[in-house]
């Protein structure tokens, strides 16, 4: 059936089985094809569900898999069917002879054969796998790969840290890690801080310049996400690449006041940028910037 699919239907192999597999469920869980029919469940949902379905279970997974991402569909299978947290595991890769160093995978690798998804697999540099896949509720395996400084780098962490953490877990070091980072990065980009200055005039001439105190509010406001509504009402859930953004353009006037600044993701930013001043006039801007950063470059 899948040389068939792929042969003479032009099916790709990926295709193929998630098809195969949804029209042999479907057989014994007919719920499968009307789902399908209404686009209430997609061919990877059914793939992601499938060896999970129950006579019992059925219609309640079937229902709780509608309408949903194949993110969301992960999480859900991970709450129906939970796995334990799996062993921490840093290994040496292979070797490539194109690559200027070898690598490292720090991995968390599955003990049974129903979690082979994270199962160590050769990396081509300079291509990185990076994996998040949820094990059970508020569990998650992580993989990736790292360079040969980078795990020196995890080893001189692993022994600053082991008076307090004597196991000198990679896992925790990675968390630990992180936490300190997104603080970082939080203060640089909206200004967020346990102990904020007094409110000062900005002291910059730039008149795109979004004082510290604005910023936070902003983000407290806005909740961190764009803030960018369609015309049936859903706002978008973008959390990435966030800019502020004037509702009241600086060109026209516009103050970097907490009123007049809002969370904006790239796109959206662009697109009331164009509505404002004409899509060809924004391309030009872009095209400016680009070209002044590729001779800043040279």
């Amino acid at each position: 059936m899948k040389d068939y699919c792929v042969a003479e239907l032009k099916m790709s192999e990926d295709v193929a089985y998630k098809r195969i597999t949804a029209a042999r469920r479907a057989r014994r869980f007919p719920r499968i094809l009307v789902a399908l029919n209404e686009g209430a469940l997609t061919l990877t949902a059914v793939a992601m569900v499938s060896r999970y379905l129950t006579d019992e279970n059925a219609v309640e997974l079937l229902a709780e898999a509608e309408r949903k991402t194949s993110a969301q569909v992960a999480e859900l299978v991970a709450r129906w069917f939970p796995r334990p947290d799996l062993p921490t595991l840093v290994q040496p890769l292979a070797w490539q002879p194109q690559a200027p160093v070898p690598t490292i995978t720090a991995q968390v690798v599955p003990e049974s054969s129903n979690c082979q998804e994270l199962a160590a697999r050769r990396v081509e540099s300079p291509v990185i796998a990076t994996r998040v896949m949820p094990l059970a509720p508020e569990r998650h395996g992580v993989q990736f790969t790292i360079s040969q400084s980078d795990r020196d780098l995890l080893r001189r962490a692993q022994d600053l840290v082991s008076p307090q953490l004597p196991s000198r877990d990679e896992g925790e070091i990675f968390v630990r890690a992180l936490r300190v980072y997104v603080a970082v990065l939080e203060k640089r980009k909206f200004a967020l801080t346990d102990e904020p200055r007094k409110t000062q005039l900005s002291r910059s001439e730039n008149p795109r310049y979004v004082p510290a105190h604005v910023k936070r509010a902003v983000h407290r406001r806005d909740g961190g996400r764009c803030t960018f509504v369609a015309e049936n009402g859903r706002r978008c859930q973008e959390r990435a690449f966030l800019e502020f953004d004037h509702k009241l353009e600086v060109a026209r006037g516009g103050k970097a006041t907490i009123e007049n600044v809002r969370l904006r993701c790239k796109a959206h930013n662009q697109l009331a940028a164009e509505g404002s001043f004409g899509e060809m006039f924004m391309r030009g801007k872009v095209e400016l910037r680009r070209s002044q950063s590729e001779s800043d470059q040279c």
